[in-house]
């Protein structure tokens, strides 16, 4: 069995690893790549293999840094089955379409500009018509139940508390050595996908998933640690009341999957303790708004706290001036506001959709506040945010920051070092053969691997790019 490892290495998106067993190929996850914009073009249109030449894909979750590249793939010639949860196949089928669009809106908007600076078009890496070839090709397998992959391999999803639907993956592999028909060696290999945080609200925790022999692991925050779940209301509070003295808006980029969800819902929370600011909210986002219809559709995946408040029909995901916009008019109507709102907009790491739009029209005014709530990777106009840089460049034009940007990590639905090293705790350190890192920067992938191996893990290795491995 050999793993070769295609996205995600020593970066945190692109999630995508080869494998070849028996003679066949699996792909866990094809996300898109995201980075600087030259780079990232390149890297995701062109794959190092052919397309053609995969037999399964199997899918952890619905996050286009680990989905988002399933159209390309399809176009490109791959025709065969993508496995996930029912929960990621419902997300996935309106986060491409989603994706699709944004894209084709960006080009337009962008070429409006190149044409007037007589640059060549860009064309978008496909299109909402490229979408639905690959979600043909969608397969639904509940939690907990083993199918067949390829010949020699059985594959089951374990909860894995990111997000609605997401997953860990056990592969049992029966691996035949060449020339040798009745020669079976039965292993097993995890991938833990992007493993949540125990305790946090709305969604189950994440779920062991059993002794393996090999795994990959993400490790986005493998040398830092969140502030806990309890603290996460009053930093908002806190946020949101300064800015509103000021006069200000709150600006939250948030993915539209699983991070949007969580914040409304402690908002909800916090209004019904009485602790919240009696200011309009916004979830200015279609994909957010119709994600939130998929998330009232699979309670297998809530808590019991969720459960209790959809049994008592109250929804957790709605309170009284709480407004979901899809119209772009009325996103746009938003910029012309002049009392403090919360406005809360896709995409998470500020790299798509209208979320550049309302930071364009809002970073200049040291009234308003840019509040981030998730990770930002190397490179996307999220991260400059974070290292507070003084001005930004947006649609090819230089912005001066002038408001507050403040970071809240308690909000991550990445497991932190003490919870990824308690997860990794389960494991029988005799079994565990080989640990490979992925969806880590560097530095946090390293502090991780120095971690585990004081917990007595041997073999831990940090894949670069296209590395193979025998396993």
């Amino acid at each position: 069995m050999q793993i070769e490892f295609i996205g995600a290495t020593r970066t945190v998106t692109g999630s995508m690893h080869l494998i070849l067993v028996n003679g066949k190929k699996v792909l866990l996850d094809c996300g898109l790549f995201q980075g600087k914009r030259a780079d990232t073009n390149e890297r995701n249109k062109n794959f190092p293999f052919l397309p053609s030449e995969i037999d399964a894909v199997i899918l952890s979750h619905a996050h286009i840094d680990h989905a988002g590249n399933l159209p390309n793939l399809v176009k490109s010639g791959y025709s065969g089955p993508i496995y996930c949860t029912p929960a990621t196949h419902d997300l996935s089928n309106i986060m491409l379409l989603d994706s699709a669009y944004i894209q084709e809106r960006d080009v337009e908007f962008v070429n409006k500009k190149h044409k007037k600076k007589n640059l060549p078009p860009v064309e978008p890496l496909y299109t909402v018509e490229d979408v639905q070839p690959a979600l043909n090709l969608f397969q639904s397998i509940s939690y907990h139940k083993s199918f067949s992959v390829v010949d020699g391999v059985q594959a089951e999803f374990v909860d894995a508390g990111h997000i609605l639907g997401s997953s860990s993956i056990v592969l049992t592999v029966d691996e035949r050595e060449k020339g040798k028909d009745s020669s079976h060696r039965e292993k097993k290999f995890g991938f833990t996908g992007d493993l949540g945080r125990p305790n946090l609200p709305v969604l189950r925790d994440p779920e062991f998933m059993g002794d393996v022999d090999a795994l990959i692991s993400e490790s986005t925050y493998g040398g830092r640690y969140h502030g806990s779940v309890d603290e996460m209301p009053a930093k908002f509070e806190a946020v949101v009341n300064r800015t509103v003295q000021r006069g200000g808006k709150i600006i939250i980029p948030a993915f539209s999957v699983g991070r949007t969800q969580d914040v409304v819902y402690m908002m909800h929370k916090m209004k019904e303790d009485g602790h919240f600011q009696n200011v309009p909210v916004y979830v200015d986002s279609p994909l957010s708004t119709s994600a939130t219809e998929v998330f009232r559709k699979h309670p297998e995946c809530f808590d019991e706290e969720t459960l209790a408040l959809l049994q008592h029909e109250d929804d957790p995901f709605g309170f009284q001036r709480l407004t979901y916009i899809r119209d772009v008019e009325e996103s746009k109507k938003l910029n012309e506001r002049k009392e403090p709102c919360i406005i809360i907009s896709s995409s998470g790491m500020c790299e798509a959709g209208r979320i550049r739009h309302h930071i364009a029209n809002n970073i200049g005014d040291p009234r308003n506040t840019i509040l981030i709530v998730g990770y930002q990777a190397e490179h996307t106009l999220g991260r400059r945010l974070v290292e507070q840089e003084t001005s930004v460049t947006i649609f090819g034009e230089v912005f001066e920051r002038k408001c507050e940007v403040a970071v809240l990590n308690s909000f991550s639905a990445h497991a932190d070092r003490n919870e990824l090293l308690a997860y990794f705790d389960h494991f029988h350190r005799e079994r565990v053969k080989n640990v490979f890192l992925v969806h880590g920067d560097l530095d946090q992938a390293e502090k991780f691997s120095s971690g585990l191996k004081e917990h007595g893990f041997k073999n831990v290795d940090i894949p670069v790019r296209l590395q193979k491995f025998d396993v």
